[in-house]
């Protein structure tokens, strides 16, 4: 996880801590001050030997030998999350999809910006999607503690769970209009592909209707979390 997330997942209150593990070899100032401030919330602390810390993080480089077993208030399983939206004042929402995002750092980013614009959702699936793990928590700066994710097994999952919900499902991918012209739906998932390839052809096939981030001086394309945020931002504008 890292030790400025962990210290930032202590300071909020908000969040339920059910234990952190220390290894054996960590030491300094930041060490210090998580074992100080999960004291006095009264966390339990367990120096272990590194390739536990290692095996828990499933990560080698990012963990910066300390990791936090957090309970995230905001996720939940996106059939659930439908069900919960399913009419009334709820009806109305949009949200992101990640289709086979695969860096964690572009996870973590997308989590903040689509946090800080108000998106009701953002979908990572457990699998073909890069996950919510030290990189993306680092990149988040936090905020994937608080978050709205939303979970499923995949992609084709999640595009038929909305489906099913009657949401409009719309590609961010180049061919389409321009996303600041093109109508957006009251209802609508905006799903954005790999950082190399865009949508795959499963995905684009399956979408209700495409659109696109203009680019002018010879851009080919933006980086996925950068278009996420634009996404996100237009979403919130509409709104």
């Amino acid at each position: 996880m890292g030790r400025k997330p962990v210290i930032e997942a202590l300071h909020d209150e908000s969040l339920r801590i059910d234990k952190i593990l220390l290894a054996d070899r960590a030491h300094g100032p930041e060490i210090d001050t998580i074992a100080g401030m999960a004291a006095s919330r009264r966390v339990p602390v367990e120096r272990v030997p590194e390739r536990t810390v290692t095996n828990v993080a499933r990560s080698g480089r990012h963990h910066q030998g300390v990791v936090a077993d957090v309970l995230v208030p905001a996720m939940e399983r996106l059939d659930d999350f439908c069900e919960r939206r399913r009419r009334g004042r709820d009806w109305a929402c949009h949200i992101l999809v990640l289709d086979e995002v695969h860096n964690p750092a572009n996870v973590g980013m997308i989590l903040r910006s689509a946090s800080a614009a108000g998106i009701a959702g953002v979908v990572v699936p457990h699998r073909g999607t890069a996950d919510i793990g030290p990189v993306a928590i680092k990149a988040s700066a936090g905020v994937a503690f608080r978050a709205p994710i939303l979970r499923c097994e995949d992609t084709a999952e999640a595009l038929t769970i909305l489906d099913e919900h009657r949401f409009e499902l719309i590609g961010i991918d180049m061919g389409g209009p321009d996303v600041f012209d093109a109508p957006l739906p009251e209802r609508g998932a905006f799903v954005i592909g790999n950082e190399s390839s865009g949508l795959s052809a499963r995905t684009r096939a399956a979408m209700t209707s495409i659109v696109s981030i203009p680019l002018e001086s010879g851009v080919e394309s933006l980086n996925a979390a950068v278009a996420a945020s634009i996404v996100a931002y237009e979403s919130r504008r509409r709104r």
